[in-house]
């Protein structure tokens, strides 16, 4: 939802904005996700969805910055990938995620 502020263009921070493609990806995931965690009710698969987001995200944070000096740093034709910001948040996120999925507390099970 950032990406949408006018305030975070190429112009105006340099060092991270999103693109159309970006922003686009972002809410059709989210949508997706959320869609997913109601209709997947066992715990196992909510587990692994949280886990894919997890592999996605260090996915697009490592090709981020593969790709970041490439002439052209357009990811699949939606997204371009050149915002050293945007490729850590995409590594916090998948990181996070990861762990969230196989962190294995007791807390976290349900009853």
């Amino acid at each position: 939802m950032v990406g949408l502020l006018p305030v975070f263009t190429k112009a105006n921070t340099p060092w991270f904005y999103l693109d159309t493609g970006e922003n686009v990806a972002h809410i059709s995931l989210g949508v997706v996700a959320i869609a997913a965690s109601f209709l997947l009710t066992d715990p196992a698969m909510q587990k692994w969805l949280v886990a894919v987001v997890g592999f996605v995200g260090l996915f697009f944070g490592i090709y981020g910055f593969v790709v970041a000096g490439a002439p052209e740093p357009n990811t699949f034709g939606l997204a371009n990938l050149e915002s050293p910001a945007d490729n850590l948040l995409h590594l916090v996120v998948g990181a996070w995620a990861l762990y969230a999925a196989f962190m294995g507390r007791a807390s976290m099970t349900t009853a």
